[in-house]
């Protein structure tokens, strides 16, 4: 037997061994039914109590590590970290990792809001002192032998970093207010220049959903960027939703941008698949709707489709809290592409295609999912590997690497997710602060580094290296490609600040509300 084939058995009973223990944890609810294309709903359930089961963050004792199946190995890549919540893979091999915690001072608009606070930074680790967090660190393996061997600090003083994506000798960090443009060349070690706003993104006071995600497009024109609803089902009032709940389009020379795609409550983990070029994302769904609704769920993103959010879930399943209900708009949700099952929270995705991990590893897609809080058992805190045919998901999911929890506590909680200069998987494990390597066990590695950005020829020749408007550059982002513009789909309107200034327009001129 091969060892691919060797692995992907122990991966399936290590998988079906997690299902069971879940189950029997979960007031005999079956969660496997809601992983795949067509998931079990339940009818929903409210209540003014919120089911809800907090795992304690202890961290990592010295020597401990996750758990991966017999054909891999897991080790330390970098430790003593603030936060760490991205990885992401430059062309020559470097490694950034963005470390961040959420802007401070939200307003409470619940009572419910103060409880639900106080569980999430226990959920975080956020208790007792803490590193100075909210900064984006470059990690180098100059041999190639899967240790670091240089460590620097290349930005410090951001406000709530997230997404980064590099091209054309600048790198793009998505704050949560703005996406900021910075000269950077690869192989230096500090970021000298002053950076401008590239565009502002929707950002406080309230900011419930503060990660904002980037990846490039394929050709390297436009930066897509994710925003998160501001509220769990819009009970902060539609207006507080403008531009939020969305994935963004942005013209990388000129700043304009336009809604991609919406009805999205928190999306993430955005990538782009290597075979199609269709736009992925990983989406957190709505809460108090029961322990087991609503499935968090992976799909490929259409230009100008709506996803529901607040008004249905997957699909055309009517939420009855929004007020005024929808129906219009629900009769427009479509369905994404595959459930991942209720809460459990993924938070970052990346394809396999570059790796050197084994075959039975290589098509498909990591999901790192942080992990329950609101179902009264535990669901998640692992990283997934879903198999795809013919560019979709198919088959069952593989638990890759678990051990982040251990009965009621959790060392660890795993985030964004990529694939290193070496061909080994990364995890960011923001609980944990740690990012850990997944190996092949028999060493192999790529022939040589491979980053998450394309590689475009010549694409530097429409503006200059921090994307200024050439004389012939579009004035804005590209309509939609039907033609039917709705308010979702309308060019955000905003143009790019010169200087590096905190994004000031208030968040509800930042762009279109998410209804029509």
């Amino acid at each position: 037997m091969t060892v691919s084939r060797k692995l992907r058995r122990v991966l399936v009973a290590g998988t079906c061994l997690s299902i069971a223990a879940t189950v029997a944890g979960a007031q005999d609810f079956d969660v496997s039914r809601q992983i795949g294309p067509d998931p079990f709903l339940p009818e929903p359930r409210q209540g003014l109590s919120t089911d809800m089961k907090v795992a304690e963050v202890v961290g990592w004792q010295e020597g401990e590590t996750p758990t991966v199946p017999e054909g891999l190995t897991v080790t330390a890549y970098a430790t003593d970290l603030a936060n760490p919540r991205e990885v992401h893979t430059l062309p020559n091999g470097d490694v950034l990792v963005v470390q961040s915690r959420g802007p401070e001072g939200k307003p409470v608009s619940r009572p419910k809001d103060v409880i639900r606070g106080f569980i999430m930074s226990m959920a975080h680790g956020d208790g007792g002192e803490q590193k100075e967090s909210n900064l984006i660190t470059l990690l180098r393996d100059t041999d190639r032998d899967g240790t670091v061997d240089e460590r620097h600090d290349l930005l410090t003083g951001l406000a709530s970093p997230f997404g980064v994506a590099w091209i054309d000798d600048t790198l793009y960090v998505a704050a949560t207010d703005a996406i900021l443009a910075y000269p950077y060349r690869l192989g230096e070690t500090s970021v000298g220049g002053q950076p401008k706003v590239l565009t502002p993104l929707p950002g406080g006071p309230i900011n419930h959903h503060w990660t904002k995600d980037l990846v490039l497009s394929p050709d390297g024109r436009y930066l897509y960027a994710s925003v998160g609803s501001n509220s769990n089902v819009a009970e902060n009032g539609i207006e507080a939703e403008k531009g939020r709940a969305a994935i963004w389009q942005v013209d990388r020379q000129t700043g304009a941008a336009r809604v991609f795609a919406s009805g999205l409550r928190n999306p993430n983990g955005l990538t782009i698949h290597p075979e199609t070029g269709e736009l992925w994302a990983v989406i957190n769904e709505r809460d108090e709707l029961g322990p087991n609704l609503v499935p968090d769920y992976m799909t490929s993103v259409k230009d100008g489709a709506f996803y529901g959010w607040p008004w249905s879930y997957y699909g055309q399943h009517v939420d009855p809290r929004p007020r005024p209900q929808r129906p219009d708009m629900v009769e427009k949700a479509i369905a994404p592409d595959y459930a991942l099952s209720s809460h459990v929270a993924p938070l970052g995705m990346t394809f396999a295609y570059r790796s050197a991990l084994p075959e039975a590893l290589r098509n498909g897609a990591f999901v790192g999912v942080h992990g329950s809080w609101n179902r009264d058992s535990f669901n998640g805190y692992k990283v997934i590997f879903v198999p795809f045919e013919n560019g979709k998901p198919f088959g069952t999911p593989l638990d890759v690497v678990t051990g982040f929890l251990d009965g009621d506590q959790a060392r660890g909680r795993p985030v964004g997710v990529t694939i290193d200069g070496t061909g080994a998987l990364l995890i960011a494990d923001d609980a944990g602060n740690t990012v850990w390597r997944v190996a092949s066990a028999d060493g192999s590695v790529t022939p040589e580094p491979v980053g998450e950005d394309p590689v475009v020829t010549g694409s530097t020749e429409t503006g200059d290296r921090l994307g200024e408007p050439a004389a012939d550059a579009p004035a804005r982002a590209r309509e939609p490609a039907d033609g039917g513009a709705s308010a979702d789909e309308k060019p955000t309107g905003q143009e790019p600040s010169g200087a590096a200034t905190r994004a000031s327009p208030p968040q509800t001129n930042i762009a279109p509300a998410v209804n029509p």
